[in-house]
């Protein structure tokens, strides 16, 4: 298991983590736009993408989810985990960071928000969903209340290496991401 950071390094903007499960799998925590003295001009995902099997969005600030039109772009089929409330929000968030930042063209728009909306999973507080995994090890992830803005949300992520999840001769390592916590 591993993390690696591909936004959020030498700047509070451009949250995006991933957790490499095994050569196969690995799942992206937030994705977001770069602002400020980070922006960038190049929005384009810069690391492989190929492994990615879910994405996880803590809450809808646009330095969290800002580059996923990027990500569907680049190829990304997976799920994308969210809160309840994050679930509604985050479309019409990205409906307007479109029209803001990359164009008004709403036959552009419409394709980008149905490929979206095709992914988007909405689960509720502390209720555990399994993530998809390649390989032998299993993993869940679970939203806990961050207090930050509405549908904010740390996740915890079980990782079990061998097995089944009902094994309990296997290793379960806990990874847990705040993304922001509280009032902002």
């Amino acid at each position: 298991m591993q993390i690696l950071h591909h936004g959020a390094v030498n700047g509070v903007t451009g949250s995006c983590h991933e957790l490499v499960v095994n050569e196969q799998t690995s799942v992206l925590i937030d994705c977001g736009l770069f602002q400020g003295e980070d922006s960038k001009t190049d929005l384009s995902i810069e690391f492989n993408i190929t492994h990615v099997t879910a994405l996880i969005v803590t809450h809808c600030h646009i330095d969290h989810v800002g580059r996923i039109p990027y990500l569907l772009a680049a190829g990304f089929k997976g799920p994308i985990f969210t809160s309840i409330a994050s679930a509604s929000l985050l479309p019409l968030v990205i409906e307007d960071a479109l029209k803001v930042g990359v164009t008004r063209d709403p036959k552009i728009i419409a394709a980008c928000l149905s490929l979206l909306n095709k992914r988007i999973v909405a689960v509720d507080y502390k209720t555990w969903f399994e993530l998809p995994c390649k390989g032998n090890q299993t993993a869940k992830a679970r939203f806990q209340r961050a207090g930050h803005i509405l549908g904010s949300a740390y996740v915890e992520i079980d990782v079990a290496n061998g097995g089944k999840s009902t094994d309990s001769q296997k290793s379960v390592h806990r990874v847990v991401f705040s993304g922001d916590l509280g009032a902002p």
